[in-house]
């Protein structure tokens, strides 16, 4: 098995500790129904100005809606990729690498840490919407909220695949993907809220003959 991060310890069902100051350290955790509120109502406002104050056409407006939950799917597959694994061949990227992403492969069952905490989504929620308005204009109201609405099923997804057994239909290929980029195969099934992307770009995992 291929080494996440510092520790090559994936099936931990322990916790570990990222700072040494409590406060830092009870910061860095976060209930995942937090962030996932906070975008969904986040998103909820933004689609309110969208309706009240633009006049871009309702159906035009859900349209730009779906293509951000559709965009934030293939950012989450980049993200999860590119920079979750990137390659830790320095101590800086070590440690970045380590933070973001090699943790939780070292401690998979640990649910306090599946989300940022609630000031980071927040500061994140905010870059969004500035980067959004700056390239798309009052269009950034309808996109924003798909945008948020997929980062908040992802968060959704990747916490019921870590705290609850696969479901008996259609959904079970959420939990095996994500299982087998947990322990056995890091380098396949980047996509957790869907598997559109790993078909798409070829990182599906191969099944068993």
């Amino acid at each position: 098995m291929k080494k996440i991060g510092r520790l090559e310890r994936p099936d931990n069902n322990g916790s570990a500790q990222m700072f040494q100051n409590p406060v830092l350290e009870k910061m860095s955790r976060t209930h995942i129904s937090i962030p996932i509120v906070m975008f969904l109502v986040i998103g909820g406002v933004s689609l309110f100005y969208g309706l009240t104050t633009t006049t871009i056409p309702i159906g035009i407006g859900l349209l730009v809606t779906m293509i951000g939950l559709l965009v934030f799917t293939l950012v989450e597959y980049l993200m999860h990729k590119y920079f979750f694994h990137m390659v830790p061949d320095t101590p800086m990227k070590d440690k970045l690498q380590y933070s973001v992403h090699g943790v939780h492969h070292d401690y998979p069952k640990d649910k306090d840490r599946l989300a940022m905490p609630p000031f980071i989504s927040g500061l994140y929620a905010c870059i969004f919407y500035f980067v959004f308005t700056f390239l798309m204009g009052g269009y950034a109201l309808y996109f924003l909220p798909g945008f948020l609405m997929g980062y908040a099923l992802y968060l959704g997804v990747h916490y019921i695949v870590h705290a609850f057994q696969p479901p008996k239909n259609a959904l079970k290929i959420l939990w095996v993907n994500h299982a087998i980029h947990h322990y056995k195969d890091p380098d396949v099934a980047f996509g957790v809220s869907s598997p559109l992307w790993d078909v798409i770009l070829g990182t599906m995992p191969k099944k068993d003959k």
